[in-house]
This record gives structure tokens, sequence and C-alpha cells, in this order.
């Protein structure tokens, strides 16, 4: 099966890091192909793979199954040639998705294109523009062209309903849902791991590491949070969590678990109880070490003036990736993935 992803490119790297991560984590054996800056196609034998990754996805837009890969010059004689009547039941709609191609007009490809298919498959089969049975995507990258059948859309209706401020708890500085989701994904949990957030704030991390299907266990040292993510944890219809205020660095847990997900507070204030958070962090590597599985991961935002070398020496970690999202002018957060050393 090959099929092609348009990805978000809202950031450089994270995007298909976060692809070939939920990959890994869903044990999709594949061959990935980056056509363009966002647009990947992948080769696999798993049957569902558009579904598995769409369901997961942050950064992502659409995931279409491959019909042809062609350029402009044969687009209309290769879907000439397709046997739409296999491909399309009932009815269908085609859109034209251009990227760095300002000489096609997407208009009159999408009225010249259907009127090719509408040709073929005779009047049984009615164009539906709006929720089509089989929607046709003609993705147009300069001269190439990948023609395909859309499988999912990414739904990005939950990461506006859920954002921080429309939960019962809200607390300013709150991670996006987005990122949060991207985070989960790049620590490779599947459903069922056991996922902690040792600062989980106002439980953000914990929301989306629900929805991917993780158990899911969160402390902070302010109870205040404590209470607070078990109010929007429930709000968001969480079933599985055990929610409790601990100090980070002294974390003893029943069972270990799969990850560690977490945006560390940075600086002196209540949410680290005075102490340094360069203090704090070294202390909580070295209590999370022995809480975590030896093919766990740890993955954490910081800000750009936080050296995160600096702080995992001395410690069992490792930096296996490292990316970094412009927020403005004056702050880069970073979002590192950490090993432990083998």
């Amino acid at each position: 099966m090959e099929i092609f992803l348009i990805l978000s490119r809202e950031h450089e790297t994270l995007p298909l890091a976060e692809l070939k991560a939920i990959l890994e984590a869903e044990n999709i054996e594949y061959e990935l192909n980056e056509v363009d800056l966002g647009i990947v196609k992948l080769n696999t034998d798993f049957e569902n793979a558009a579904q598995v990754i769409g369901k997961r996805i942050a950064y992502g837009h659409e995931i279409c199954s491959l019909i042809k890969d062609t350029t402009m010059e044969d687009l209309e004689n290769d879907i000439s040639a397709i046997e739409w009547k296999n491909i399309i039941d009932k009815n269908f709609a085609l859109r034209v998705k251009k990227i760095d191609s300002p000489e096609n007009d997407s208009q009159v490809m999408e009225k010249n294109l259907g009127a090719i298919i509408k040709a073929q498959v005779g009047e049984g089969i009615k164009v539906k523009l709006e929720k089509p049975d089989t929607f046709i995507r003609v993705l147009v990258i300069g001269s190439r062209v990948l023609l395909g059948k859309r499988e999912t859309k990414i739904n990005k209706k939950h990461f506006f309903e859920i954002k921080p401020h429309k939960r019962p708890f809200f607390y300013p500085g709150s991670m996006s849902p987005k990122l949060a989701r991207c985070m989960i994904n790049l620590s490779r949990v599947k459903s069922g791991d056991l996922l902690l957030d040792p600062f989980c704030g106002t439980g953000g991390i914990l929301i989306e590491a629900g929805i991917v299907g993780t158990r899911i266990i969160g402390t902070d040292i302010d109870e205040k949070m404590v209470k607070g993510t078990t109010k929007n944890l429930k709000h968001c219809r969480a079933s599985v969590f055990n929610i409790f205020q601990a100090d980070a660095r002294i974390l003893d847990l029943e069972e270990k678990v799969n990850a560690v997900v977490t945006d560390p507070p940075y600086g002196i204030s209540a949410s680290t109880a005075g102490e340094k958070s360069s203090t704090i962090f070294k202390d909580f590597l070295k209590s999370i070490s022995k809480n975590l599985l030896e093919n766990g991961l740890i993955c954490l935002a910081s800000p750009h003036y936080v050296d995160v070398n600096e702080l995992i020496q001395g410690t069992d970690f490792e930096i296996l990736e490292r990316h970094e999202i412009r927020m403005h002018k004056s702050l880069t957060r970073v979002i590192s993935v950490l090993g432990k050393i083998v």
C-alpha cells in the first residue's frame, strides 16, 4: 500500500519527526520518501496505516492512498486511463492543492479533470462537492502531481475546543493541545502504556495522553495544580488516571512507566517550591531513572536559554532528538527526546 501525507508546515522538523515516531510506536514497517517540505510518500504493508496515523498525528492535514504519481504534462492522459468505477462507489469530489506551482489555475484544473472522470463513470455516479463518499486529491508540487483518494482528514476541531482557556481549570503559560499531542507521539507510547507527567500543571499533556489511549500518572508539588488537573481530566472524560501531590525528585512509583512527557517549571516560583530549576531538574532525572523502563523515553519542553546538555551531565540520559519552535522574538521553545544511555 502506498500513501501520501500532507503534513503541517508550521515547523521545519517536528511534523516529520512526529510521523516517524508514530510509525515506530505502532510497529508499522515502512519506506519513506520526502517529496517536498510537508509532503511525504509512504510505502507499507500495514493495512490500516492511514487510519492509525490519522487518529494520533497533530501536525498533519490529510492522508491519501496513492493512485498515480505523474506530471502536469501527463496528468490528463493518466486520469483518462484510470478505471474510476473501481475507485468511486456513489459520488465524488475532486480538489486541487498546489505547492510552489503558481502558474496552474486550481479551479480550471478541477473543472477539467472532474469532467474527464465524470464522462468515464457515467450518470450513475454523481459529483457531490459537500461531504462526498469519495474525495479525489490532486496535489501539485511544481511540475509533479500526486493523485490520490483521501483516506482520512485530520480533525483539528479537538485542538481548538480543548484549548487551555476553555477548560474548567486554567493557568497562564499552559501548553497548546497540538504541541502536547506531538510530544506524546515523540515519546513513542501506544495504547495501554503507562505515561507520567511529574510536573502536570493543568493537565494538558495528560489529556492528550488519555486520548491516545495510555494509562496516566500525574504529579505536581502544588496541591492546587493536582486538583486542577483532576478537574480538567474529568471534564475531558478521561477514565484511567492517577493524580497525586508529590515531589518529582523523590518519586517511587509502584510500576515503572513507559514514558515521561513533561513541561518542567523553569525559574523560581511557587510551582518549584522556591528551588532553582537546574537543581530540581538534575534531581528529577536521577529519581525518574529508577521509575522508567530501560527502553523508555523522556520528552520534555524547555526554553532556549536552558542548556539541556548541561542539565543531563552526570545522569543516565542522552539527547536523541532536539526540535526548536520559535514562539516569539525573545523566546524559542526546545523539545528534547531523552533516552537512557546504553
